[in-house]
């Protein structure tokens, strides 16, 4: 499930890509196919582990782009391991609502980004949050869970403080909304059969990309879309 548009962040052969807080690696495969140097990045051993494996498979199926290079790191998104200036895209999807040193991490962000280098940052949406919330409190209330909401303008003020220049945004995932509302609605834990329905037709829509459901979600993502997602530019010349 790709959250961000790469024809809004191009991503092309030999780019240094680093996805933080990578977690199953789902944006670190789509680099990997373009062509980029990817470094999968997060501060989880055992997904770093699965991601390391995904690549290995990648690479004996001949899936990745040309010159393509893969590796894991393991740290921390407050203080990475990264020299200034060393990436020329950074990719931050559903990582900031989970860490209550949000700004320390969009300042790393922006550290590690080359000037004139790309960004995209990607959070759980207001409003579906909201009802997610008003739902359930094991939503949220459980460890690692998400901290905070965002308000779109909240977050890409942060952001600009920061100094990214903000050049796009959209909403995705719309069918995704109502999927989370019924999970919450029944409980997170609990295995009910509308949640497993809702579940196969996701996995379904994932894997088949049908005109329909590609149609209906593009139409609701304006509305419904789950998550909200800003593309940032380093000036070339940053303070």
């Amino acid at each position: 499930m790709i959250t961000v548009d790469f024809d809004r962040f191009p991503v092309e052969p030999g780019m240094r890509l680093v996805d933080v807080g990578c977690g199953q690696g789902r944006h670190s495969f789509e680099a990997f196919r373009r062509g980029a140097h990817v470094v999968a990045f997060d501060q989880s051993e055992s997904d770093l582990a699965d991601v390391k494996s995904m690549f290995a498979a990648m690479e004996l199926e001949g899936q990745q782009g040309p010159g393509a290079t893969a590796e894991v790191r393991h740290g921390d998104a407050r203080a990475m391991p990264f020299t200034d200036g060393e990436f020329d895209r950074v990719i931050a999807s559903e990582i900031l609502e989970h860490i209550h040193e949000d700004e320390q991490v969009i300042a790393e962000l922006f550290r590690i980004t080359r000037p004139g280098g790309l960004v995209a940052v990607t959070v759980p949406r207001n409003w579906p949050e909201r009802v997610c919330w008003a739902l359930s409190d094991e939503y949220h209330e459980v460890e690692g869970g998400h901290i905070r909401i965002y308000r779109a303008s909240d977050l890409v003020d942060k952001l600009t403080r920061a100094g990214f220049e903000p050049y796009g945004r959209h909403h995705a995932h719309a069918l995704h909304s109502p999927y989370w509302w019924l999970k919450c609605a029944v409980g997170t834990e609990r295995d009910a059969a509308p949640v497993r329905a809702y579940h196969r037709l996701l996995v379904w829509d994932m894997l088949k990309a049908p005109f329909a459901t590609r149609f209906a979600e593009n139409a609701l993502n304006p509305v419904l879309g789950k998550s909200f997602v800003v593309y940032l530019r380093k000036p070339e010349q940053a303070a």
